[in-house]
């Protein structure tokens, strides 16, 4: 996860030394998959994803095994089958055994755009479910993007066939929550932890809306800001809160090594999903269905 572009390229001579050794098939296991953010176009730039996907083709791989991609179209760069699994089951099993007081909060998206993903932690969990809508600071789509360098000369002559209209700039609207979580503890769910700044935005919009107890649900614990950032801001995600002694705030899988983050900040806690990996192993290399690791899925999952 430090170096993710030499993992990669290990990864592609691998399989391509497989792939010229004559090997049947080459099954890629990867947890987490790299550039899954980056499936769709934003503004004039790349789609990394479908560059990787081609790749990993290119090189030979003829299945890959992964977790909670960003996006489930994300399947469809592929062309070869790909085995989406899921976490969620290994989340919530966590939270009904080691949360005694669970019933007693609220599932929460942090974006509209994870409001399906909380839906379903809140169906199943049977609790409610709030969504926080606005943006606390631009986003990168709001970036420059290069798009003006160089800069236009003044007093240039332009032909009136290519004036374009001006478009005027999207303005960002501030945080707050709909379904107001009042007085109750909050599930701030998602499937990547990478902007940490996020999550404690949220957490301070629904510290003001009375909630007392706040905890960060994820699948991938990327903390890419490092140690010294990232660790300090989930500190100070709960900081104020009072928990019992050695509870956990953000509870994450083990899809990305964080040993380190977890030296730096307590609080976070590791949920294994090894059993879900090695299953998924055994029925591919066994020829088995592998419909039974996905049970008790739903659509928005």
């Amino acid at each position: 996860s430090r170096d993710v572009n030499t993992a990669v390229m290990e990864l592609l001579i691998m399989a391509y030394a497989l792939k010229t050794s004559c090997a049947r098939n080459i099954i890629g296991v990867i947890p987490y998959f790299p550039y899954s953010k980056q499936s769709k176009m934003r503004k004039r730039g790349s789609i990394v994803c479908k560059l990787l996907a081609s790749m990993l083709a290119k090189a030979g791989l003829t299945h890959i095994i992964t977790m909670d991609l960003h996006q489930k179209e994300i399947q469809g760069f592929f062309s070869f089958p790909v085995d989406n699994l899921r976490a969620s089951p290994f989340l919530i099993q966590y939270i009904q055994e080691e949360i005694p007081d669970y019933r007693n909060a609220v599932i929460v998206a942090k974006s509209p755009d994870a409001a399906k993903r909380a839906q379903s932690y809140a169906e199943r969990l049977r609790l409610g479910l709030a969504v926080i809508h606005g943006e606390a600071q631009c986003t990168e789509q709001d970036m420059d993007d290069g798009r003006h360098s160089p800069p236009m000369v003044k007093n240039a002559t332009v032909h009136p066939g290519l004036e374009l209209p001006c478009v005027s700039t999207r303005e960002c609207c501030l945080l707050t929550v709909i379904s107001s979580p009042a007085v109750r503890g909050a599930w701030v769910c998602d499937d990547i932890i990478d902007d940490v700044e996020s999550f404690v935005a949220a957490a301070e919009i629904l510290k003001e809306r009375g909630a007392y107890k706040i905890f960060v649900m994820a699948t991938h614990g990327l903390l890419r800001f490092g140690v010294a950032v990232g660790c300090e801001l989930m500190v100070s995600l709960t900081h104020s809160w009072s928990f019992p002694p050695g509870a956990p705030q953000v509870v994450v899988t083990n899809t990305v090594p964080h040993e380190v983050q977890k030296l730096q900040c307590p609080k976070i806690k590791t949920v294994d999903i090894s059993l879900i990996l090695s299953e998924a192993i055994r029925r591919i290399h066994n020829g088995e269905s592998m419909a039974y690791l996905f049970r008790n899925i739903t659509v928005d999952d």
